[in-house]
């Protein structure tokens, strides 16, 4: 059975992309910890990111970091923080969140119920960011 983020990535199901190349897409969290909380998920469905292949790790990285400096020019935040869970689903991704501390990590404070005007706004700062910093990868 498919995972929720193949249905995602296949169309399925419905999300809030801002990246899609090859290799990954990036879309926003539905249950985010912060405005902005993107997911970067791998194409291919591998649960453990210690099983990811070297390059495919890397492009995720890379991927994250472009997120991340989107995220820290549209909503200007402490730091962009990055984390590899992995106990939600069992489909490799990065968690890349604008934070003000520690405390913004804690998926006790998860949103689960994000007002869509809100959610369209994030999409759209960090898809107008990425263009001003010249990604072709950007999704609308």
């Amino acid at each position: 059975m498919a995972t929720i983020f193949t249905q995602i990535i296949e169309g399925r199901m419905p999300a809030r992309f801002v990246w899609k190349d090859d290799r990954c897409v990036v879309f926003l969290s539905n249950r985010p910890l912060r405005p902005g909380h993107a997911l970067v998920v791998a194409r291919q469905e591998i649960d453990h990111w210690i099983d990811l292949d070297p390059s495919l790790l890397c492009h995720l990285a890379e991927t994250a970091q472009a997120i991340g400096r989107a995220q820290m020019a549209g909503f200007h935040p402490e730091r962009i923080g990055v984390m590899l869970a992995g106990l939600e689903v069992p489909h490799c991704h990065f968690h890349v969140v604008p934070i003000r501390g520690l405390h913004d990590l804690d998926f006790g404070n998860q949103d689960p119920d994000p007002p869509a005007e809100m959610m369209d706004e994030a999409a759209q700062t960090i898809r107008r960011e990425l263009r001003r910093l010249s990604y072709s990868q950007v999704s609308d």
